[in-house]
């Protein structure tokens, strides 16, 4: 994708592109970040990782990343290798991103995954479907999901 710029007299102007900087990322995420404490009185947002490492070399393998703020846990990424599924293993990294969650104060967990990824390892979990949005291929879906972490 190239940049499409739209400019207007007076006005900032508008760039769309596929490789935005991390400084222009880290702009716009330390914006709303300043905002959402300005209005909520909390300046709890917090990085969140569990991460699985290979005993012997010690390289992540897996795991999990999210973060915690204004009382939700939300989950961004969870990855397993094939052969390290089924082995309770994603069940176990599960529980201890739950558990930090609530350690930090958070009553509730939100995430999204496709039908084709793991919606049945969630809700053997207790986590409940709270919408679907239809995507590519066709008959796919995300599917978002939540849980009661109380």
């Amino acid at each position: 994708m190239s940049e499409q710029i739209t400019h207007a007299p007076d006005r900032p102007t508008i760039v769309v592109t596929d490789s935005p900087s991390s400084r222009d990322v880290a702009l716009i995420s330390d914006g709303l970040d300043e905002l959402n404490v300005e209005v909520a009185g909390l300046d709890d947002l917090r990085p969140l990782a569990v991460l699985a490492k290979d005993p012997e070399t010690g390289k992540v393998v897996g795991g999990l990343t999210g973060r915690t703020s204004l009382g939700l846990l939300f989950i961004d990424l969870f990855y397993l290798p094939p052969a390290l599924r089924g082995s309770g293993l994603g069940s176990e990294i599960l529980r201890q991103a739950e558990q930090e969650a609530r350690e930090r104060g958070c009553r509730t967990a939100v995430l999204y995954t496709i039908s084709f990824q793991a919606p049945g390892f969630y809700l053997k979990h207790d986590w409940y479907v709270f919408g679907e949005v239809p995507c590519d291929p066709p008959g796919t879906s995300r599917v978002f999901m939540t849980k009661d972490l109380s």
